[in-house]
């Protein structure tokens, strides 16, 4: 019987982007790392679930420069 593999990370950075693009110290990645679980938990758990299940999200990226976090939604259905 032959190892398995998680689908998703054997093909992240080949036909697969990243979730997340950001880069930290070893010092600060731990807690951007956590920060970046609850974004998505609170928008895919939030208490109006029903303003998001409607947007039918299919993906959630983040992307951190030194200044800024910018997380960007694809929905099926915008606005």
């Amino acid at each position: 019987m032959g190892q398995k593999v998680n689908p998703i990370a054997f093909r992240t950075g080949v036909t697969r982007g990243w979730s997340s693009r950001w880069y930290a110290s070893k010092q600060d990645f731990a807690d951007l790392l956590v920060e970046d679980r609850k974004l998505r938990n609170f928008i895919t758990n939030h208490p109006k679930k029903t303003q998001y299940k409607n947007a039918g999200i299919d993906r959630i990226e983040i992307e951190r420069t030194r200044d800024e976090v910018r997380v960007m939604l694809y929905v099926a259905r915008p606005g």
